[in-house]
């Protein structure tokens, strides 16, 4: 549930970002690309994820014992 939420923040905060970008006079770029790599970040979130859209039970070095 906890991943859940982190993705959805991460998410949605970066698509914020990415719409407020247009409305700001200054420090667009600066807004843009930070909504872009938070919905990079949100997407790295849910991928690293055990079972989740890429199926593996060993993601990112993450042994089972």
């Amino acid at each position: 549930m906890v991943d859940f939420i982190v993705f959805l923040v991460l998410f949605l905060g970066g698509m914020w970002l990415l719409g407020a970008a247009w409305e700001m006079p200054a420090w667009q770029g600066v807004a843009f690309s930070a909504g872009i790599i938070l919905v990079s970040l949100a997407m790295a979130w849910v991928m690293r994820q055990r079972g989740s859209a890429t199926r593996r039970t060993d993601n990112w070095g993450q042994r089972q014992k």
